[in-house]
């Protein structure tokens, strides 16, 4: 149950969001934008997969700012984590980030905050895709004047990676976020571990934040037809590359409390190298191996649609075809 103090911070945050965008509204709609051409997507990650109230107030604050797109939001109350995808160019993206940032961050606590999804901040990961003519250096340059904004007007450690990273080891996410929340201090403690902006200690509540440029990612999950926990982690570390597995594939085995059921949760960073049928095919001979079936699949977010090109969704677990997911559609839309 929320206190009447966290209702009156809600309360008080709508009423802020909702005026920031009446003052927009009529210039937003003035103006003219076309994200085929020399745009760029941005899909934050924030901790935050169950209070629905706190979930409106980041996407209103999102949809205030003039120039952005918000194309598709999901959320997820086991991962504890919701993902929005806008698009922009990047003046207006970096706007929205920011108001992101002030949004979540007073709402957000994650020294309260169990989630089946690593995380090291309240805003998590904030990653910037080219699309159209939008050369990739151009999100690197953009992720690195947002982190610095970020750590600035916040006081949240950022870390940057892949496209936007000066050191070669902090290109991979997932080492930046090994030890999570929870052990920001410990890592900030090493000079190695020091963040690129910002404090070298983490915000008391809101953690750190990795902010970074990348390429088309495909977030998927596949649910195991059993509470296992140990078999999803068997299945994930035979298919993510890092351990011997697919190239292109990260991979963790979770548990689902909510729905009582283990889960394979994937990022295929490259789907023309690895694809989702050749992923598939993998997990159900591991899960087969054992002696465990296959529940069915989810993506998560927007994927581009080369990657579900003569692709069997019988076999990939899929209960329909994703049209709403399909991002050349959403913008188009």
């Amino acid at each position: 149950m929320m206190t009447e103090v966290g209702q009156t911070i809600i309360r008080h945050r709508i009423a802020w969001v909702n005026r920031r965008r009446a003052a927009s509204h009529s210039r937003r709609d003035r103006m003219c934008y076309n994200c085929r051409v020399s745009s760029i997507e941005c899909i934050p990650n924030v901790s935050e997969g169950r209070r629905a109230d706190v979930i409106a107030i980041v996407v209103a604050a999102i949809r205030a700012v003039p120039g952005i797109r918000l194309l598709d939001q999901s959320a997820d109350a086991d991962h504890h984590r919701s993902v929005f995808t806008m698009v922009g160019d990047a003046t207006a993206l970096k706007a929205a980030v920011l108001e992101l940032f002030a949004a979540a961050i007073p709402m957000i606590d994650l020294r309260r905050h169990r989630g089946a999804h690593p995380r090291i901040g309240a805003v998590d990961v904030v990653p910037f895709v080219p699309l159209g003519d939008t050369p990739l250096a151009a999100c690197a340059a953009l992720a690195r004047e947002v982190g610095r904004a970020v750590a600035d007007r916040f006081g949240v450690p950022v870390y940057l990676y892949e496209a936007a990273a000066d050191d070669p080891d902090r290109r991979r996410l997932e080492e930046l976020r090994r030890g999570q929340f929870e052990r920001l201090s410990e890592r900030m403690d090493d000079a190695a571990g020091r963040p690129d902006f910002g404090p070298s200690a983490p915000h008391p509540s809101a953690g750190a934040c990795a902010v970074g440029a990348r390429g088309p990612l495909i977030a998927w999950n596949v649910n195991l037809a059993t509470p296992d926990h140990d078999a999803a982690r068997e299945i994930a570390r035979q298919v993510r590359e890092s351990t011997g597995g697919l190239p292109c594939v990260k991979a963790l085995g979770v548990w689902l409390a909510d729905r009582h059921v283990a889960q394979v949760s994937m990022n295929l960073t490259d789907y023309r190298t690895t694809s989702l049928a050749t992923v598939m095919a993998r997990i159900r001979a591991e899960a087969a191996r054992l002696g465990v079936g296959i529940a069915g699949s989810e993506l998560i977010g927007l994927i581009p649609e080369g990657a579900l090109e003569a692709v069997d969704l019988d076999q990939l677990g899929l209960p329909r075809f994703p049209d709403d997911q399909i991002l050349e559609r959403r913008l188009e839309g």
